[in-house]
């Protein structure tokens, strides 16, 4: 017997990417799939448009999960909020627009019973992303590479029998930088709220799950489903809490489609690709 969903007031995801070969979008969709809410929130980067535009592939998984959603907008009339990211910020122009039960705004308070959260994608705080457009996009592109790497390196470790290990949040973890940018970026956005009269914020952005306390104020992250699998959840008494996938599916299985690999995979050396990858850690 079908295990019924699990049901949620809110549900709110970020960062799906799709439009780009890191999104893991089928794990977004067997999430959803498995879910009942009624308010969906999307907060930002659910379409990479950056991506798009110099020519990535969008595949018929990244149709479906559109689909999804506009099918549970329209049979289960799903209250939907879709807030602008910075990959997506071609939208940025048009907002605020409404369509039925679909809104696609820049920002907004979600209220519940234990106090008021704003929620935005995060960017607005992202200094390089809003004043130095170039390095932005010089710096996705060099995210991009890294996740390419990172996916070779996986191959490399499920070859070897080792479980998953994401390269970029080994890095971002040792670098100095951007564990002060992470903690920088927090603080703005609590400050922000508070000036808005919330106790709460939930935004993206960054790729970096949380649920944490900034003395009375509380931070929440969505994370991310390119490499996190993160969302955050409200619950109908007006508990927040942060779910991940891998625990997710461990009550909802997923089925294991046939592995697509790529046509040049065999001419790869994945014992040198493992070696740079782990080399690479080692100097971070």
């Amino acid at each position: 017997m079908k295990k019924p969903p699990r049901k949620y007031k809110t549900i709110f995801i970020s960062d799906v990417h799709l439009g780009t070969l890191n999104s893991k979008v089928k794990e977004a969709i067997h999430f959803l799939k498995n879910t009942r809410c009624e308010k969906l929130v999307l907060n930002g980067d659910i379409i990479d448009g950056w991506q798009l535009n110099r020519g990535s592939v969008w595949t018929k998984e990244h149709t479906k999960f559109i689909r999804h959603i506009l099918k549970k907008i329209e049979k289960k009339k799903l209250e939907v909020i879709y807030l602008r990211g910075n990959h997506d910020d071609i939208l940025s122009r048009f907002l605020p627009m409404k369509f039925g039960t679909l809104s696609i705004v820049d920002d907004f308070i979600h209220d519940t019973p234990n106090g008021k959260f704003l929620v935005l994608h995060g960017d607005v705080f992202d200094t390089i992303t809003k004043n130095f457009v170039f390095l932005a996009h010089l710096g996705d592109w060099g995210y991009k590479l890294l996740m390419s790497l990172n996916r070779w390196y996986n191959k490399y470790r499920a070859w070897r029998g080792k479980e998953y290990y994401s390269l970029s949040k080994a890095i971002k973890a040792k670098v100095k930088a951007a564990v002060n940018f992470v903690s920088s970026f927090e603080e703005k956005l609590a400050k922000l709220a508070q000036a808005k009269g919330c106790n709460g914020v939930i935004c993206g952005h960054i790729h970096t799950p949380a649920d944490k306390k900034i003395g009375d104020f509380r931070y929440l992250n969505s994370g991310d489903w390119v490499e996190s699998l993160s969302a955050i959840v409200e619950h109908f008494d007006g508990k927040m809490e942060l779910v991940y996938f891998h625990d997710f599916v461990v009550d909802y299985p997923m089925k294991k489609d046939a592995v697509e690999e790529d046509a040049d995979e065999d001419a790869l050396d994945l014992t040198r690709i493992g070696v740079v990858a782990e080399d690479m850690l080692h100097h971070a």
